[in-house]
């Protein structure tokens, strides 16, 4: 492992272990963002291997990232929200499913697209959240 992996590895792991829970989600829908991206990438090698193995690793990598989000859903007083969620968890599996066997990027496009919407909610969600609890606190 190089001087740089190692720095990045230990930088990843400082930074889940001091994050909040809301900071946590945002990491996780980053990181499938991330691996779904190199899944794309992966369809521009002409090595037969590389085009197989990296959008098949990658998708494995990214659908176990939305089942972490799927298992963590509070149910019972997520109301609405969650069953929505948890809907479009299963919806984003199943497309990268069929991205994953057939080898076509629009599953893979798609679900990047809506990450990365549910991520910017997240992420607005979480700003104002702690915007508003700063105001409170500044008073």
């Amino acid at each position: 492992m190089t001087t740089h992996a190692k720095i990045e590895g230990s930088y990843r792991r400082v930074a889940t272990e001091t994050a909040s829970p809301g900071q946590l989600v945002a990491m996780l829908y980053d990181g499938g963002i991330k691996f779904l991206e190199r899944a794309l990438l992966s369809f521009q090698s002409a090595d037969p291997l590389e085009f197989n193995q990296g959008i098949h690793n990658n998708v494995k990598r990214a659908k176990a990232i939305i089942h972490e989000l799927n298992i963590c859903l509070n149910m019972e007083e997520g109301g609405e929200l969650a069953v929505t969620l948890r809907r479009l968890y299963l919806y984003f599996e199943m497309r990268l499913d069929e991205s994953n066997r057939y080898k076509r990027p629009e599953g893979i496009q798609e679900v990047i697209e809506r990450l990365t919407v549910l991520r910017d909610a997240w992420v607005e969600m979480l700003h104002t959240h702690e915007t508003a609890a700063t105001e409170v606190f500044n008073q």
